[in-house]
């Protein structure tokens, strides 16, 4: 009897508690697809606890619960951006081989995820290092560390596209990462400021034309292929 007994307490009690953590998470999740978007287009510091619990009709305390300080918010916020961001133009390339036009893809989804508006405020990662570029402190640092990832992410690319035979051997492949990411960036901030959206498409003939100049016979098969 007090076996069935506990038995029957110890599910009860376990369905509460995955109920509390689903709905945690499920706040957390709708928190951050706010801060994101603000983040955006006001910056990190626009970002408060207060803020966002008054916006999402959410309680100060819960919304504490869940981060415990705005720099802890700063830094959940930029840690989700990161995994929109993967998902928006690093993981659609899963299947693709290394090469040129795994490059020229990569390149293509970054202009379509700014374009698209995936944030309100374009790329999320271009506007707040403009915002922390001259700070220091943790959130600085997460910050520093996602652009210094992404750079990373597209000198690889472009490495191995060279040693597949894409891309001449004397590639200067830290060159061309800075060119192709400069010309996205400008394409950025020039579709937010103005209203452009013609700068995606200067963009892309830039990057294409840089890339193409670099390339060997096989890379360009590859990227007339894409």
């Amino acid at each position: 009897m007090s076996g069935s007994t506990g038995s029957g307490t110890g599910t009860g009690s376990g369905t509460k508690t995955d109920g509390r953590v689903e709905r945690g998470n499920q706040t957390r999740r709708l928190v951050l697809g706010r801060t994101m978007d603000i983040a955006s287009v006001e910056g990190l510091e626009g970002l408060s606890l207060g803020r966002i619990a008054t916006e999402l009709n959410l309680s100060k305390s819960g919304v504490f619960a869940l981060f415990g300080s705005k720099e802890e918010l700063q830094l959940a916020t930029i840690r989700a951006a990161v995994a929109v961001f993967a998902d928006r133009v690093v993981t659609p390339l899963e299947d693709v081989p290394p090469g040129a036009r795994r490059v020229r893809e990569l390149c293509r989804n970054w202009l379509t995820y700014s374009s698209d508006r995936v944030f309100s405020g374009g790329c999320f990662f271009y506007a707040v290092s403009a915002e922390f570029d001259a700070r220091t402190g943790p959130v600085h640092d997460a910050v520093a560390r996602t652009r210094h990832d992404w750079t990373a992410y597209m000198e690889r690319a472009l490495t191995e596209a060279r040693a597949v035979g894409d891309f001449v051997e004397d590639l200067d492949v830290e060159q061309l990462a800075f060119e192709v990411i400069a010309l996205m960036e400008a394409a950025n901030a020039q579709s937010v400021l103005f209203g452009d959206t013609r700068t995606y498409a200067r963009a892309e003939r830039g990057i294409t034309a840089r890339l193409r100049a670099s390339a060997t016979d096989r890379g360009l098969a590859g990227m007339d292929n894409a």
